[in-house]
């Protein structure tokens, strides 16, 4: 992205991109280096151990020479969106407002594309400040349908990925978990518009959306601990190549068997 370019402007330069503009002047959410460098620990540590609530986390990070408390990692861990109740990392949180929808997975044979899709959120550390990636995927294909950053856990950016997967298809039965974002009226309303059944995981049950958690920690371990993005637009373009290769992958893996 070039600001003094003269012959195109951002708006040109971002259509050339395939970037939306909200994309390009998106700043990453930001705390301070310290907290950043914990946060991002403390990240790596709840793919291995998604059963650490603050207090093992605390303890954990004591015992790797790190100096805090657990006051402080009970604040950075609500900020990260992971909840210390749950046996997996949590990056929404629930809403006792807004109806909860029975799990209908449980012994279901899925054997074609579009008949399950589902989604979820994970917190996405950068080398100065975080994002938050929501993503909806295919459980037969595992293919990645839409996704989208955010420097908010505001329910609007899901909202608006689930309207862009809705543009390719539409499934039996979307599955998520019991977080605000997808327990609002204006998630589920864009659900039952198209007559789609709505799924929802058991409270803490991270197996409810296996694939989707395989594909957070392929994500974090395989691209985003080794880039070590500095900008947003450069987080975009890196997660646009991932994920171009993860489905290809994808289909590969589906020849394989074939």
């Amino acid at each position: 992205m070039d600001l003094s370019h003269s012959g195109l402007s951002i708006r040109q330069q971002c259509d050339l991109l395939g970037l939306a503009r909200s994309t390009y002047y998106h700043q990453p959410a930001t705390e301070t280096a310290e907290n950043l460098k914990l946060m991002r620990i403390m990240d790596e540590q709840h793919m291995k151990h998604p059963e650490f609530g603050r207090r093992m986390m605390t303890a954990w990070l004591a015992l790797e020479g790190h100096d805090t408390n657990e006051k402080r990692i009970r604040r950075l861990m609500k900020k990260m969106g992971l909840e210390a109740i749950y046996r997996r990392p949590r990056t929404t949180i629930a809403n006792k407002a807004h109806k909860i929808y029975p799990y209908l997975l449980r012994g279901l044979e899925v054997t074609y594309p579009n008949q399950v899709w589902c989604t979820d959120i994970t917190y996405i550390p950068m080398a100065s400040g975080f994002m938050y990636l929501v993503a909806i995927m295919d459980w037969y294909s595992r293919h990645v349908l839409a996704w989208q950053l955010s420097n908010t856990l505001e329910g609007s950016f899901c909202n608006e990925t689930l309207e862009e997967a809705l543009e390719s298809g539409r499934p039996t039965i979307f599955n998520t978990d019991q977080g605000a974002q997808f327990t609002s009226q204006a998630f589920t309303s864009i659900l039952e518009k198209w007559n789609i059944k709505i799924s929802m995981d058991g409270r803490g049950r991270a197996i409810d959306n296996v694939f989707i958690e395989r594909l957070w920690r392929t994500l974090k371990y395989d691209n985003i601990y080794i880039k070590g993005y500095e900008t947003v637009v450069d987080l975009r373009s890196g997660l646009t190549d991932f994920f171009h290769f993860y489905n290809s992958a994808s289909d590969y893996a589906f020849v394989l068997c074939a």
